[in-house]
């Protein structure tokens, strides 16, 4: 049964691992990480946290330290103390520098994520919700001039008209700006588009909005300058300019006033200056220059459809690894507010899907009871736009389900561009968000190659995983599945081995280069008096250890320093790196295999700092036996003298088997 996790406990112990309170500059969270800007990255204890139950991984990326939660990110989010997660700790003080990455690419990663993340539940919602309501039309559900279907699409629509007024709240809380300020700044460049004042228009005094007063025209000015006025519904860029503008003007105002006056004086002025200046240059600058990129990708999209397709599709994940999609989300949402459509974005639901896929076909294949529940859960959690349980916790281990997921997805977005298929929405790509591909209009009907494209993306991904996608720990771990019986002894001492059923007469190379010991010159009673099995001791000159036989790896030790195998016939035969080595934690140890896995007499087992062991004073000698000696008897082939890797030290004879 799995265990129930506290989140407000989990919370804690995040915080406490990541420096404490003291150590986060400000923390935020998407669908799925909590996004923390730490002061000293030194101060995280990351093996800790990746080890909390909860937590999927972590990752840095863009001056971020981000622990991957999964669906349940909300709960630990609201498990932190108020005073990081309240709006008011996000408002820093006028001298407050957050630290993060030093680079452009970086900064501006850190920038768009920390505005655009804590929309992009509710922004899905209202994206599923306008797509649900053009399906519903479309298939003549409900009628359009209906008096439900307006109260619905208010519903659906008001979060775009508005944004300008919820992204000045995430980006006042990003630089440090008074969000009130940035709230009614917002208000003003809407107010000219949306709220009828009367005007002299050729003589007459007339009642209308101030943009469509300049669009029959009217000469708006401020102060003698003249002003080119702009619709700012649903723009994305002209209010984060703004709002980083402002926030450099309060910081440096603040400085000035005198604190008795400052709380009122500094907002006065601030919309006294932000207001003329952002409707006479920053709002048409952000308008510009949201246009400017959406027309570079517009282009490379006409240039081959199809290519464009292909590259989204297939390195939206990898972006997503890297933190960097970031940059292309205010395309997309600029696209579908300005022109109602995004032809780009379309190309991410393969990409999602094939990674869930991916996650299902390993769950067909898999028969581990453990790695078969995550399997199925991470696929689920896909299905539906999250995929992160699948990517880090599933397909990117693994490597070859990553891989294929990638290529399933280039696929699909091939299908996507030959197509046109198109989005009229915003939202994470998923199951629940397909709806934003009907065109509301009704003009378009692409709707099916989106739905197509993206089935053929998950089968192939599911499918080609199923067959090709298993590791060769895969693979061992299904045949392990299939014979053990719930052994998962990996933290047990290796001479609690299960006792084999076989018979053999073999023999068992050196694991290590170096000088033979006898068992009972070796320093350890246990070893030396032969309880643990029959065996031979090896002073090693060389750092690596490897397999003196072919078999299963059945033990690995968690510090590195010890391995058990088992030979087809049932020999259990245990190599120890040096003595009493436990105590090192795991220190100049590196594992290069995994419980379950197969391997060949020669391959690689481990290596080892030999100079620092040394240089520590620990007894290096590596021991190699048979701990079910009562059943296979073994004796060393030779007692003295200089072996090489590979060479024959053990006999191992035939079993042994007693009366009743």
């Amino acid at each position: 049964m799995a265990t129930k996790i506290d989140y407000s406990v989990l919370a804690g112990d995040i915080l406490k691992n990541v420096g404490g309170e003291e150590n986060v500059s400000s923390v935020v969270h998407c669908a799925t990480r909590l996004r923390f800007m730490l002061k000293d990255h030194s101060k995280v204890d990351e093996d800790v946290i990746k080890k909390l139950p909860g937590v999927i991984t972590t990752v840095e990326s863009g001056g971020q330290y981000q622990v991957v939660i999964g669906n349940n990110v909300s709960q630990v989010y609201a498990g932190l103390p108020n005073t990081l997660t309240d709006d008011s700790s996000n408002e820093k003080a006028s001298g407050d520098k957050q630290e993060g990455s030093s680079t452009f690419l970086g900064k501006a990663v850190d920038i768009v994520s920390s505005i655009f993340a804590p929309v992009l539940g509710p922004m899905a919602g209202v994206g599923i919700l306008k797509g649900l309501l053009a399906m519903a039309v479309a298939f003549n559900w409900i009628d359009n001039t209906s008096t439900t279907y307006q109260i619905l699409w208010a519903a659906g629509d008001a979060f775009f008209m508005f944004l300008p007024i919820i992204l000045a709240i995430t980006s006042a809380r990003k630089f440090g700006a008074n969000v009130y300020t940035a709230v009614t700044l917002a208000g003003a460049l809407l107010y000219t588009q949306l709220q009828a004042v009367s005007v002299n228009l050729n003589g007459e005094i007339v009642s209308m909005t101030l943009l469509q007063f300049f669009q029959e025209g009217g000469d708006v000015t401020f102060l003698g300058i003249p002003i080119v006025l702009q619709s700012y519904t649903s723009t994305v860029i002209p209010i984060i300019i703004a709002v980083w503008v402002q926030s450099l003007l309060e910081r440096q105002l603040n400085k000035i006033l005198h604190e008795s006056i400052r709380t009122f004086i500094t907002p006065l002025i601030v919309l006294v200056i932000m207001v003329p200046l952002t409707l006479a240059t920053l709002g048409p600058a952000g308008v510009w220059l949201g246009n400017f990129l959406a027309d570079i990708l517009q282009t490379a999209y006409d240039f081959s459809p199809i290519l464009s397709g292909i590259l989204i599709a297939v390195l939206w994940q990898v972006m997503v690894i890297f933190g960097v999609h970031w940059g292309l989300v205010p395309v997309f949402i600029n696209n579908v507010t300005v022109n109602g459509v995004d032809p780009l974005k379309a190309a991410c639901f393969p990409a999602v899907l094939s990674q869930a896929g991916a996650a299902f076909g390993l769950f067909l294949r898999l028969r581990d009871p453990k790695e078969k529940a995550l399997s199925g859960s991470a696929a689920l959690a896909g299905i539906f736009g999250i995929t992160e349980p699948a990517v880090y916790g599933v397909t990117l281990p693994r490597k070859r389900p990553f891989l294929i997921a990638l290529a399933s997805a280039g696929v699909g977005g091939a299908i996507i561009g030959a197509t046109g298929a198109k989005v009229y929405g915003t939202g994470a790509p998923g199951l629940l968000t397909l709806p934003i591909g009907v065109d509301p209009t009704g003009e378009s009907n692409t709707i099916g190659w989106l739905i197509t494209a993206t089935l053929v993306s998950f089968f192939l991904a599911t499918i080609f995983t199923y067959f090709f996608g298993m590791t060769e720990e895969d693979i061992a771990a299904n045949r392990a599945a299939r014979e053990a019986k719930g052994n998962d002894e990996e933290s047990a001492h290796p001479e609690q081995l299960e006792a084999p059923a076989a018979l053999t007469s073999t023999q068992l190379s050196s694991p290590v280069e170096g000088t033979i010991v006898p068992l009972s010159e070796v320093n350890d009673p246990v070893f030396s008096g032969g309880t643990m099995g029959g065996g031979i001791g090896i002073l090693p000159t060389s750092n690596k250890v490897y397999a003196p036989c072919d078999g299963t790896v059945k033990v690995v030790m968690k510090t590195g320093h010890a391995y058990g195998l088992r030979t087809a016939d049932g020999v259990d035969v245990l190599v120890h790196i040096g003595i009493d080595t436990v105590k090192l934690g795991g220190e100049g140890f590196t594992s290069h295999v995994t419980r379950g896995q197969e391997v060949k007499k020669g391959d690689l087992l481990a290596e080892f700092d030999l100079e620092a062991l040394k240089n520590q004073g620990v007894d290096t000698t590596t021991i190699m036996l048979v701990t079910n000696s009562a059943q296979y008897p073994a004796e060393p082939l030779t007692s003295s003298g200089e072996i090489r890797v590979g060479e024959p030290v053990v006999e191992v004879g035939e079993k042994e088997t007693t009366s009743a």
